[in-house]
């Protein structure tokens, strides 16, 4: 009884965890390649391949920016329009500050290359907020939510289907606190982040799925040279084919490896295009047609820096240009001739940095250059041809890879990403392991029995090294504390950042956790069993963001452990569906084994441990790749055997305790919004779209209006609405339209949308009649030459219906034939009738001729002739019996009359059975029709096969085939599952 009633709590806990994940979850997915510039989104939807998101402008990017203007939001075009003409109310380039300290370096930078924001420091959090006005303020995250949400629009929009599952790339360089600031962002406006990727990660994806055929056991290193707005990053990437296990089997999967990262975090083409603006301003300030100085107007400036980002594009491709700006500055307009040359010598220290992240990322990889198989370029930077001049001196190289689209790359890799962390399709695995930039190390005090307080020593543990894969779990030990303790979590060695980068780090201090109830646990469980010490579950998650999951104190004691009611019901779970336990099912995954730190082992040899040599982690592969090879006999036998020793042996059972310990955590990184500040940003962000949404609204009644009054007025003067109207109703209508223009023009700028709806209600009623007599004057000749055609058809077809209504077996009946011949006429009649009314009827009058009345004579002559069709093509002969031509009949012919009487009488009797019948092949009669034979040359399907065997009665079972989710030998890797829909 209590296994049932166990089987039963099971089932329903399942069914409750399972069945609200089915149902009415959209299962297209997009990606957000959030650039500091440039937002690209990627999309998969059933029936869509990864594809690229248009804007509202139709471009496959848009920028990073959000304006407020008249109180409204703006962005794309529109919001850089308002950047140039009024700068501080145009927020871009977010992505430099989020997540940062107020006296962060790169916070400082910013507010030098942008003087005119406001940015003030929140006191609570430490971080920048920008100040719009003087009552309203904006951290970073809420504006870049705003930019999240206006992607997800487009997304929307796109797909005409709600999307609310993302990736989204964003720089490997980020630290804990700029990735948590994303996806606080991105949980304002209700985006749920399946991940956060590197973009280097995400490019390298793209390039690799579309090459998988050219990967094998042997590693292929290839490096990613990013140059892009803001900041520059080299990455060198593993390529290599190995094996997985997926579920129950083995399967060999290409797998990319991140093996080693540099980055310059504030060289980009943002700080060219300025040195550039810079550099005209002098320009024009030199041509002294004014006495004020250009660098102190922020709307000049804002010009500047437009025209010197076109400059700055078209000095690619040619040695000089014309930089020129109508009305810079009071009217005065501004034009001179830069060269590219001049740009190079301006930029000469910003390209001598070119090679620095390739050096750096060479280093931490140990890779030599001649190992790297190709260097692929990406970003905006790339295209400036010193830029490209630089590398292939450094490289020794003739050419850099160009295969792949520098804007979109990052986008397509992250997307198909999403469509496999998805639920609705089905991708070819690719395996992605990404790395740790910054080494995250704990330290504690190493209590001793000779000297706790007076001299206590501070031991380090690497948690996490740097370029060690993730994600992955760690779990570390302390096997000596008895009493309560507290340990920090913080960067660890950082001294291979430059000298300005590690101004972001004043503190390497991220947590700090003090532990309680170690010595409650130790004194409840000494006694009966053995200390395995306090040990701490920490995880790096797929986002690059560490989490401490629990501290837990472990007892091991010699005996049965008393099993909990929950651990009852999961042993019946995982019975009930999944039979007898296998015991290899139990060993964990590599993803989920937690590595074990001891915390109080000597340094070297922790140190030793944390970092394996090349030889040693390609013995590891061999040793997992044979195992995996091993084959599941000997894994049987072997458990076998063992089973049979443990029992021959009685050996006491070992159970383990653990005890939870609390773990407060003080933070000493940027901590997140409090969960007030969270929900009142969320709640203000909502109030904006509603109200963008209702202004979007307003606009289209706005338009429809005025779309309407010029339309109908230039209607008024074309030839059919004159011979429709007289000169008099013309006149009124067109007074009426332009009043309505007046009126428009003349609402406030609050009014509702509802009063211009019901101002073109009000319009379109007025010119209703006219519209419909000008529209039964264009249609009517149609309509009649439809209704003609089908009564000379139908007199036609007249003539057969009767002739077949004659005779002793007669297909269609004498009333038939009479109906069809009587609707035939009475069209012919009210036609005559309503087509003289008509060409009396002035063309300004109510017409006497509809085409409504037209459709319903020709529906009624269609009907009947189809119903007299459909009786034709049923109609079967009756049959006539055959007279004997003699009188004595042979003894075979005798024979025959019998065997077709038999056959006769089974069919009869085969046909007053209930149910479907079976036509079995071989005993078709003399009065059975004969199946059509095939076509020459045309092959049955297998389906035909299929039924073929069923009318001979073996009984062959159906088999669903299933589509295979991406083909092998093609390219094209998302593959939308069916199953799921």
């Amino acid at each position: 009884m209590y296994s049932i009633r166990m089987r039963q709590l099971a089932l329903l806990i399942l069914a409750s965890l399972v069945f609200p994940t089915v149902y009415g979850a959209s299962l297209a997915v997009m990606s957000i390649d959030l650039g500091s510039e440039f937002v690209k989104i990627g999309l998969v939807k059933p029936g869509v391949p990864m594809e690229i998101v248009l804007n509202d402008e139709s471009s496959r990017k848009s920028s990073t920016i959000v304006a407020f203007r008249d109180g409204e939001r703006l962005f794309g075009t529109a919001a850089e329009s308002t950047a140039v003409k009024i700068p501080k109310k145009a927020f871009w380039y977010l992505t430099q500050i989020i997540g940062k300290r107020f006296e962060d370096p790169q916070v400082d930078l910013y507010r030098k290359r942008f003087p005119y924001y406001n940015i003030i420091k929140d006191e609570e959090r430490g971080t920048p907020l920008f100040k719009v006005d003087d009552e309203t303020t904006y951290s970073p995250e809420e504006l870049l939510a705003m930019v999240l949400e206006k992607a997800k629009f487009s997304a929307e929009a796109f797909a005409d289907t709600p999307i609310s599952d993302a990736v989204i790339t964003v720089p490997s360089y980020f630290t804990q606190s700029e990735r948590r600031a994303v996806r606080e962002a991105a949980e304002m406006v209700g985006i749920n982040v399946l991940q956060l990727l590197s973009d280097n990660v995400a490019v390298a994806l793209n390039y690799g799925v579309f090459r998988r055929k050219m990967f094998n056991s042997t590693t292929q290193y290839y490096m990613f040279y990013d140059a892009g707005a803001t900041s520059t990053s080299a990455t060198l990437v593993g390529y290599q084919m190995v094996k997985s296990k997926e579920g129950d089997r083995v399967e060999t999967n290409p797998q990319l490896v991140v093996k080693g990262v540099g980055f310059d975090k504030s060289l980009g083409g943002l700080e060219m295009t300025l040195r550039l603006r810079n550099h005209l301003a002098k320009l024009f300030n030199a041509q002294k047609k004014t006495k004020t100085d250009v660098f102190t107007n922020d709307r000049a400036m804002g010009k500047l820096f437009k025209e010197a980002n076109r400059v700055k594009k078209v000095l690619s491709a040619n040695a000089d240009h014309m930089a020129q700006v109508e009305g810079l500055l009071e009217d005065i307009d501004f034009k001179a001739k830069v060269s590219r040359e001049e740009f190079e010598e301006m930029n000469k220290d910003l390209f001598d940095r070119v090679t620095k992240p390739i050096e750096d990322a060479l280093q931490t990889s140990q890779v030599t250059l001649p190992e790297i198989t190709d260097v692929i370029l990406m970003g905006g930077g790339t295209r400036v041809p010193k830029v490209q001049e630089k590398l292939l001196e450094f490289l020794k190289r003739d050419v850099l890879g160009k295969s792949i689209n520098t804007d979109e790359a990052a986008a397509l890799g992250a997307v198909y990403h999403a469509a496999d962390l998805g639920k609705g399709f089905k991708v070819k695995k690719f395996l992605i392991k990404d790395a740790c930039h910054y080494p995250i190390v704990v330290e504690f005090e190493k209590h001793t029995s000779e000297s706790i307080e007076d001299n206590p020593k501070i031991v380090k543990r690497t948690l996490f090294g740097r370029m060690n894969p993730f994600p992955q779990k760690k779990v570390m030990t302390f096997n000596k504390h008895v009493k309560d303790f507290s340990f920090n979590v913080t960067y660890g060695d950082l001294s291979f950042l430059s000298a300005e980068d590690l101004k972001s780090f004043p503190n390497h201090l991220i947590h700090t956790y003090h532990l309680k109830g170690v010595d409650v646990a130790l004194k409840k469980h000494a006694e009966k069993a053995e200390s395995k010490g306090v040990k701490a579950h920490f995880r790096m998650d797929e986002d690059g963001i560490l989490h401490l999951d629990r501290v837990e104190f472990v007892f091991e004691k010699e005996g049965d452990p008393e099993e909990s009611t929950w651990s009852k019901l999961g042993d019946t779970i995982s019975g009930f569906f999944g039979g007898k336990e296998n015991k290899e099912d139990k060993k964990p995954t590599t993803d989920d084994t937690a590595q074990e730190i001891p915390a109080d082992e000597e340094k070297k040899k922790e140190e030793t441990t944390e970092k394996p040599t090349e030889e040693e982690k390609k013995s590891d592969d061999k040793k997992e790749d044979k195992k995996g090879d091993t084959k599941d006999t000997g894994k049987a036998d072997n458990t076998t055997k063992s089973e049979n020793k443990t029992e021959e042996a009685k050996a006491p059972k070992v159970s383990v305790i653990k005890e939870d310990i609390l773990a407060e955590n003080v933070s000493f990184d940027i901590l997140p919004m409090s969960t007030e500040k969270l929900k009142a940003a969320k709640k203000r962000l909502a109030e904006l779209t509603a109200k963008d949404k209702e202004k979007k609204l307003l606009e289209m009644a706005k338009n429809d209006l005025e779309a309407f009054i010029y339309d109908m007025s230039d209607k008024l003067n074309d030839e059919d609405h004159e011979k429709c109207s007289t000169a008099t109703e013309r006149e009124e209508y067109s007074k009426l339209l332009a009043e309505a223009g007046e009126w428009m023009y003349e609402q406030e700028e609050d009014a509702k949308k509802e009063v211009f709806r019901n101002k073109l209600k009000e319009l379109k009623k007025m010119v209703k009649d006219l519209q419909h007599r000008v529209k039964e004057l264009r249609e009517r000749p149609k309509a009649l030459e439809a209704l003609n055609s089908i009564l000379n058809h139908s007199e036609f077809f007249l003539v057969s219906v009767k002739n077949l209504s004659l005779g002793e077996d007669p297909m269609f009946t004498e009333v038939e034939a009479k109906t069809l011949e009587k609707l035939i006429n009475e069209t012919y009649q009210w036609l005559d009738t309503t087509t003289k009314e008509q060409n009396i009827t002035p063309l300004t009058e109510k017409p006497k001729l509809l085409i409504d009345d037209i459709a319903m004579k020709y529906q009624a002559l269609d009907r009947e002739v189809k119903y007299l069709l459909n009786k034709a093509k049923l109609y079967r002969p009756k049959s006539k019996p055959k007279a004997s031509k003699n009188t004595t009949a042979t003894n075979d012919t005798q024979t025959d009359a019998n065997t077709t009487d038999t056959a006769t009488d089974k069919e009869t009797k085969s046909g007053s059975e209930e149910g479907p019948q079976i036509d079995i092949p071989g005993t078709e009669t003399k009065t059975q029709k004969r199946k059509p034979k095939s076509k020459r040359g045309e092959k049955k399907t297998e389906g035909e096969e299929e039924i073929l065997q069923l009318d001979e009665g073996e009984g062959t079972e159906q088999s669903q085939s299933t589509t295979t989710a991406a083909n092998e030998d093609s390219d094209d890797a998302v593959t939308h599952d069916s199953s799921d829909l």
